[in-house]
């Protein structure tokens, strides 16, 4: 690993876990670095990494974000498609400076997305969560409709609005709304 890279990675360790706020507005502000910020609902895990710089996508940033994106229910890690999350970084940042971003689900095994698809008419059968290709989110502090707007902004996928179940969907098809 390069020295940069490390350094990096070790100054977004430290500031997530001493929570230091000039630390991380440091290493957000880096040139032409994406950041993302994110807390899984159901794990209660979170992180905040840089998963591109220097003009790539960084590995072990990769396989942090694909861990807290697993399907939570079979504990299945798989690869997210880099798309979404350059997708993700686009929302964010139109929602704030640094903010965490609340995943309700993110990869999906295909018993897991079986299972939901039983339960309810709402969950694709051939849904690209399957793929790693889609995110649902929701943002404390923030309405639900201007997620939505942030999302729709960004013209990256599809996004569904879920407003009963409190959060939006995203993902790298498509552009198509629902």
């Amino acid at each position: 690993m390069n020295p940069r890279r490390s350094f990096l990675k070790s100054s977004v360790v430290l500031a997530s876990a001493l929570s230091l706020p000039a630390m991380a507005r440091s290493a957000k502000a880096a040139s032409g670095e994406r950041t993302l910020r994110l807390y899984n609902t159901h794990t209660g895990e979170s992180l905040r990494s840089v998963f591109w710089a220097e003009g790539q996508f960084l590995p072990e940033s990769l396989t942090d974000i694909n861990k807290l994106l697993r399907d939570h229910r079979s504990n299945t890690v798989a690869e997210i498609d880099p798309q979404l999350l350059v997708l993700l970084n686009r929302v964010s940042t139109q929602l704030g400076s640094d903010p965490v971003l609340h995943v309700i689900s993110g990869y999906r095994s295909p018993e897991t997305n079986l299972k939901l698809a039983a339960a309810s008419d709402g969950v694709a059968r051939h849904s690209m969560h399957l793929e790693g290709k889609a995110i649902d989110i929701r943002m404390p502090g923030k309405s639900l409709s201007h997620v939505h707007k942030a999302a729709l902004n960004a013209r990256g996928g599809g996004v569904g609005y879920y407003p009963d179940s409190q959060f939006v969907h995203l993902d790298t098809g498509r552009l198509r709304r629902w």
